[in-house]
């Protein structure tokens, strides 16, 4: 994000250099080989040699070392759609061609051989590389070899830290890393991860880096009082100890902040964005400069080096879609470090030289230094007071929503490509892949697609992406589904049961439901089917009748909220069951509508309830009071409604608004929706439900199945009404009496929890600025509240930014719809319109005892994360065919391994081969790591550990 703005020192998206703040805005790989595939379960690589930076340049030991690192920073979707930026269309929007920037960075390369570059974003790069020569690519891979083009992170694209989880982080970083190993050996890949851009930094991410091989990681964003504090302080680098769970130093990942973001000094730009001076060394010319430029350079680099702790320093000399004539920042660069560098004749201590981040890192390794460590996150982010960058963290929840259910189809097509081999690719229904749904996941990761920071148009395309890359895996399920079920079925995916809407079970008098369960564990998952009114009859894969219900919504608009069919479906760990469900003729619908409950103040109060929770409303306002853990025999008063934040447009403090990346409410206090619903009560055998209307843009429906360990909200916000001329931001607020001390606890992208605490760092004496906004953290897929007895925690089913501002209490922000643009770069407000204005959500409550809700919440985020699929099939009711295994019991019954091999986290290393730098801290030693050996009869796992192996395989025949 950010481009240079056609002014000296002036980057798109807000950064900071050792001065203070600037104005900153913010630009196919193959299939694997079909007798190889990778299993993720729920390691680290073990620690020391300098491979892969034998190619660095020669430094002056005695003298202060500048590193300036060539690169652009590309990003996969931002003001342009991905195509839009490598193709250099719609330059009226933003000037940017990805593939021009490569062309003339290799051409430049070539013409001089001191020059390096480096390059990012694998999704540009790889398309870029397919269009090539042979003989091109030779020159490239030449390039790579000499260390002259180095990737860093060498991801599909950079990551955002905040909204994405784990899994989707591990699949782009893969499918990134895949493609160099393929095309460069070991020669590509990566030592150094590199996230300039991102608006925060996550603690799993760091940990993750870690488990990947990375030797280090540097970045360009952090708090402007965090880093002034950091500046002072000499801790500008560090070790980051990522994990409170794995043993050191299987997550410790040497961590720097680069001093100018990821941009060049000032006066220093030299791309065909900028308008700095270029190096003029005629004396003769009026415009010569060389001498104040040279001085100029010398003090800068002089005073960055007061805030390191070697004598050697990094400059990024570029920023976003530069180097599209690179001829012009190299050969200005030539020039300067020529220049500089004579100057030590006459007694200068500064040598300049093109280097890389891996380099840098290699010099900083050697100095063997004893560096501090840091344990806790980057977030939030704010580039200046009252500029916290936490509306990301919720903005677009429709897409944010839509990429979680894509990675969790994503994940159930893996499996079954994995579990069934070719015959998944090539079957009845012609060839499915699941390589066009992982690039598209891959690039709904960037850190400004899944974060919501683009332009409208560029969010449509990022949801294009993603509904054309269902198809090839609807395909692969339906030729895995015959394979394994025996015979053929015309399967219908309905990708539209979010707002019940399925033409098959609407309008058949008889069809199938065939349910995948990916989890590694037996789940039983009540299925909602929108039908027609009448009686149903489900049988299970045995023919047995089971339990159902029709259930009818509080509504006269019967195609917006249609009868829903239920029934449970009991599913084994990592297989299907299929039930049939025929609509029984001429009998009188039984189904049950919901019973309007009048506001009265003598009425008892509503509770619906199971064996394990009991769920009060106040009979007068209609809005929860009270849950119950009846195993636990724990009682907590709970009032939850929803809230909306007037969104600042700016004011006498501050002129900075809301917008896509920054929330800013322009008081302290949310506005109530409504202080009391309109409720409507459903009790059924299998579910019990309280509809509440809060007003014509915000329901909710409060739900307990039988069973379940957790209290269900289903909430529907939008389209929400500006025509007041406010920006509105909703939240769901949880109230009750906990005495919380004014902490709470959040995710780390879906893995670890971390401790939050109202109005404090950490590592720094905050000045808060914002105490709503100031307060906002990311949370992935959980957050919680406790007083270390009783604890309420709330799951989400999407990347939600949340709080707890008071004690007791806890708000997550469900929808955002905003006026005015924030400043930082997409010149557009969020005002969705469309599908995504409108949001259809779920949070899940626990109540337990704060000692056994870990395992609770742990299995149920999982249970989210990898919900069961569902798969229709019209023609319903015959008998199944015990042919072939009607469901897979064992993940290797269809195959045999006959070669297990243990890799790095995203299996571009063996395990037994990996080696990372080492570093010392001020902790004291880390743990002496045993020997590597492998028992492929006895895999052990360690809490929060991630192991990753690479099986050779022998497919076994199916029969039918």
């Amino acid at each position: 994000m950010g481009a240079y703005a056609r002014a000296s020192g002036v980057c798109a998206r807000g950064c900071l250099d050792a001065a203070g703040p600037w104005t900153m805005s913010r630009a196919l790989r193959p299939p694997l080989p079909p007798l190889c595939f990778f299993l993720l379960l729920l390691l680290a690589a073990p620690g020391a040699r300098a491979g892969g930076y034998e190619t660095c340049p020669t430094v002056q030991p005695n003298m202060l070392n500048v590193h300036l690192v060539p690169h652009t920073h590309d990003d996969v979707g931002w003001l342009k759609t991905v195509d839009q930026y490598f193709y250099g269309i719609k330059n009226d929007i933003q000037h940017a061609g990805v593939q021009y920037i490569l062309d003339s960075v290799i051409s430049a390369l070539l013409a001089d051989p001191t020059r390096r570059f480096i390059y990012v974003e694998i999704a540009f790069f790889s398309r870029w590389w397919h269009q090539q020569t042979n003989a091109t690519q030779e020159v490239v891979r030449d390039l790579v070899r000499q260390g002259r083009l180095e990737f860093a992170n060498g991801g599909w694209v950079m990551n955002d830290e905040a909204a994405t989880h784990y899994g989707a982080i591990v699949d782009q970083m893969t499918l990134g890393l895949h493609f160099l190993e393929d095309t460069f050996g070991n020669d590509g890949r990566p030592r150094v991860a590199w996230h300039i851009d991102p608006f925060g930094h996550s603690r799993e991410q760091a940990s993750l880096f870690a488990q990947m091989g990375f030797d280090g990681f540097f970045f360009g964003r952090l708090d402007y009082q965090d880093k002034w504090v950091r500046m002072q302080k000499l801790e500008m680098e560090q070790v980051w100890r990522a994990s409170a769970s794995l043993k050191p130093p299987t997550a410790d990942l040497f961590t720097g902040v680069l001093p100018n973001g990821y941009n060049p000094p000032r006066n220093l730009c030299w791309d065909v964005l900028c308008d700095d001076q270029p190096v003029v060394e005629d004396p003769h010319s009026p415009e010569y400069n060389a001498k104040e430029l040279v001085d100029y350079f010398l003090n800068v680099a002089t005073a960055q080096g007061r805030y390191y702790r070697t004598n050697h320093i990094v400059m990024t000399m570029g920023s976003d879609f530069q180097y599209e004539n690179a001829n012009m920042w190299f050969k200005n660069l030539d020039k300067l470090i020529r220049l500089v560098n004579a100057q030590q004749a006459k007694g200068s201590g500064v040598h300049v030289l093109y280097s890389t981040p891996a380099c840098y890192l290699w010099e900083l390794n050697k100095a063997n230094l004893t560096w501090s460590v840091k344990h806790d996150d980057f977030f939030p982010y704010a580039d200046g007071p009252h500029q916290f960058w936490t509306g990301y963290f919720s903005s677009r929840p429709a897409l944010k929503r839509y990429e979680r259910l894509s990675y969790n189809f994503l994940q159930v097509c893996n499996q079954l490509e994995a579990l069934v081999g070719l015959a998944a690719n090539v079957g009845p229904y012609g060839s499915g892949d699941s390589a066009p749904l992982n690039e598209a996941m891959a690039v709904l990761q960037h850190h400004d697609a899944i974060s919501g920071t683009s332009r409208q148009h560029v969010a449509n395309d990022y949801a294009r992406q993603l509904a054309a890359g269902w198809g090839p895996c609807e395909v692969l399920l339906s030729n895995a589904l015959a394979r394994l079920r025996g015979f053929k079925d015309h399967f219908i995916f309905c990708r539209q049961l979010n707002i019940s809407i399925c033409p098959l079970t609407q309008t058949a008098a008889r069809f199938q439901v065939i349910v995948y369960n990916p989890l590694g564990r037996k789940v039983n998952w009540m299925v909602r089917l929108p039908v027609s009114e009448g009686v149903f009859v489900v049988k299970d894969p045995n023919g047995r009748t089971v339990p159902s219900d029709v259930v009818i919504f509080p509504s006269s608009d019967s195609q917006a909220h249609p009868p829903e069919l239920l029934f449970s479906a009991s599913l084994p760990a990592l297989g299907f069951s299929t039930y049939s469900v025929a609509q029984v003729p001429r009998w009188k619908p039984q189904a049950h509508a919901p019973q309007p409950i009048p506001r009265r103040s003598w009425s008892p109060a509503l509770t619906i309830e199971n064996e394990h929770i009991r769920a009060t409303f106040d009979p007068d306002t209609g809005l929860l009071m009270e849950i119950m853990n009846m195993n636990q025999q724990l009682l907590l008063p709970v009032r939850q409604t929803f809230f909306w934040y007037n969104a600042s447009i700016g004011d006498n403090e501050s002129d900075q608004a809301s917008g896509a990346y920054i929330f800013r409410p322009n008081q302290q206090k949310p506005l109530p929706v409504s202080r009391w619903a309109q409720i409507h009560l459903v009790k059924t055998p299998l579910v019990q439900e309280v509809h509440q209307n809060f007003s014509a843009w915000c329901s909710q429906v409060v739900r307990l199945y039988p069973g379940q360990r957790h209290l269900e909200l289903e909430w529907s916000v939008g389209p929400i009404p500006v025509g007041d001329t406010w920006g509105k931001e909703v939240i769901s607020r949880f109230d009750t009496p906990l005495e919380t001390k004014g902490r709470f606890y959040t995710d780390s992208n879906g893995r670890e929890i971390l401790e939050r605490r109202q109005d404090y760092r950490p590592t720094w004496k905050l000045n808060q600025t914002e105490p709503v906004a100031g307060n906002y953290y990311p949370v992935n897929t959980r957050i919680y509240i406790t007083d270390g007895n009783m604890q309420l925690t709330v799951l989400t089913d999407r990347s939600q930014g949340g709080s707890s501002l008071r004690d007791g209490s806890l708000e997550l922000m469900v929808h955002r719809r905003l006026l005015k643009d924030d400043g930082r770069g997409v010149s557009e407000p969020l005002m969705e319109n469309g599908s995504g204005a409108w949001v259809r959500g779920r949070h899940l409550v626990l109540l337990d005892t704060a000692q056994a809700a870990a395992a609770g919440h742990r299995l149920l985020a999982e249970q989210e994360v990898l919900a069961p699929q569902v798969v229709l099939a019209p023609d319903g009711g015959a008998a199944y065919n015990l042919g072939a295994p009607p469901r897979t019991q064992d993940l290797f019954s269809t195959f045999t391994i006959t070669r297990l091999q243990e890799t790095t986290l995203v299996a571009n290393q063996l395990r037994e081969a990996a080696s990372r730098l080492k570093w010392t801290t001020n902790t004291g030693p880390t743990p002496h790591q045993t020997p590597y050996q492998l028992d492929p009869a006895n895999i052990t796992l360690e809490p929060m550990e991630i192991r990753t192996f690479l099986a050779s395989v022998q497919w076994k025949e199916v029969d039918g």
